[in-house]
């Protein structure tokens, strides 16, 4: 059976190419850069789904903690992407548009919705989760909890993810739900918490389109579980 063409918009940042990469290669997709260097915002009416991607501290005024600012990278915020990617995720919502958030986008989701961060893990007491000496990713295990789209996606409830990342999720964003925390604690994805209601809607921290092992169920079962719900969604 032929596959649906379809158009994922993926958001800007440093690593833009993994994103584009991961994507761009399977059968019937297109691919947008949407970025406010571009001043592209309107190229979402073209999307059949949204992708938002890692990279940049999200500034902590967003979820009214502005005195967690020391604790970011201060070198590492871009206050215009987080305007410009706020109105993405309003678009999202306005239009029930399938949306995969991945690190940095699943805590940007997050605050959309209500939640907050904690904005650096170790100065809060929390794991490290951040890359070994800013080379490589960490792996580490991950809990999958049953009953939720995470599980039915990758058919599993424990195995190994990446991780790359100094801040995690803290408060739960309204209407979200916890579907996958590591061993030590820290949350791994969000989902709605009445997802059979609810357009798709799937936030990890770990990075999917960068894993050393792309047949992996947390990179490969994640992109088509992603691509399946966009061509789903297309009337």
């Amino acid at each position: 059976m032929k596959l649906k063409n379809i158009i994922i918009g993926i958001t800007d940042c440093s690593k833009y190419s993994h994103y584009k990469n991961w994507m761009q290669n399977e059968p019937g997709v297109e691919i947008i850069k949407l970025s406010y260097h571009d001043k592209n915002l309107n190229d979402i009416q073209k999307c059949n789904g949204i992708i938002f991607s890692g990279g940049h501290d999200v500034h902590p005024r967003l979820y009214n903690k502005p005195e967690y600012l020391e604790f970011c990278d201060t070198k590492n915020i871009d206050e215009k992407r987080d305007e410009f990617e706020w109105r993405v995720l309003e678009h999202t919502q306005q239009n029930q548009m399938p949306v995969l958030g991945i690190c940095r986008g699943l805590q940007f989701t997050n605050i959309f919705f209500g939640g907050s961060l904690i904005p650096d893990n170790i100065s809060f007491g929390q794991p490290n989760h951040s890359k070994i000496e800013e080379v490589s990713d960490r792996y580490h295990d991950v809990k999958v909890k049953a009953g939720t789209i995470l599980k039915k996606i990758v058919g599993d409830e424990t195995g190994e993810i990446n991780s790359a990342h100094h801040q995690s999720a803290d408060n739960i964003g309204n209407g979200l739900a916890i579907n996958a925390t590591s061993s030590d604690g820290i949350i791994e994805g969000l989902e709605w918490e009445l997802h059979e209601q609810k357009p798709f809607l799937l936030l990890v921290q770990w990075h999917p389109e960068r894993m050393s092992n792309q047949k992996s169920i947390f990179s490969k079962n994640i992109k088509h579980g992603f691509l399946n719900a966009v061509r789903n969604g297309i009337q």
